[in-house]
C-alpha cells in the first residue's frame, strides 16, 4: 500500500522492499533446508559450531556464542542442552566463576561442522552466486556493505 503523504511506502519503495524481504525469506528457508537435508545440522547449529570451531582452542563461554545467535540466554541454554545430548560440545564449569560455563567443541562437532562447511559452499553458489553476473555481485557486496554499515550504528532516540 501507499500514501503521498509519506506515513506509507511508494510504489518503488514497495518494489524494492517487497524483492529484499521475499528473496530473502525464501534464500534462508532453502538455505536451512538444504543444511538441515544434507548435514543434520540445523542453522543454528551450524552457526554455533562455526564459532567454537574460529576459536583457537575450540572453546567459548555462552555470553560469547549468544553474540554469535542472537538468542537469550533461556534458549540458547536450551539449545546448548540439546547439541550436548546429540554429542557436538561438551558444557564445563569454569574455572574462574563458579556459574559460568564453557562450551568445547567435541571431536563429533568438529566432525560435523568440517563436513557441512563445504556443502554450505556449495548452497551458497548454488542460491547466490551462481546466478548472479560478477558485476551483479560486486553491486551486492556493495549494497551489503553499505546496509551492514547503516545497521551497525548506534540507534539515535
Amino acid at each position: 500500500m501507499t500514501d503521498a503523504g509519506g506515513g506509507w511506502l511508494d510504489g518503488d519503495e514497495e518494489r524494492v522492499w517487497r524483492s529484499f524481504f521475499e528473496s530473502q525469506v525464501v534464500f534462508w528457508r532453502r538455505m536451512a533446508r538444504d543444511l538441515q537435508h544434507e548435514t543434520g545440522l540445523s542453522e543454528p547449529d551450524f552457526a554455533l559450531l562455526s564459532a567454537l570451531l574460529r576459536s583457537p582452542d575450540g572453546s567459548l563461554r555462552p555470553y560469547e556464542l549468544s553474540e554469535v545467535t542472537d538468542f537469550e540466554k533461556s534458549r540458547l541454554h536450551h539449545h546448548l542442552t540439546r547439541m550436548a545430548g546429540r554429542g557436538l560440545i561438551t558444557r564445563t564449569p569454569c574455572p574462574d566463576n563458579a556459574r559460568a560455563a564453557i562450551i568445547t567443541l567435541t571431536p563429533e562437532g568438529r566432525a560435523a561442522i568440517t563436513a557441512a562447511f563445504p556443502k554450505r559452499a556449495a548452497h551458497i553458489r548454488r542460491w547466490l552466486l551462481d546466478p548472479l553476473s560478477a558485476g551483479q555481485r560486486d553491486a551486492l557486496a556493495e549494497i551489503a556493505d553499505r546496509l551492514h554499515t547503516t545497521l551497525r550504528e548506534p540507534e539515535k532516540p
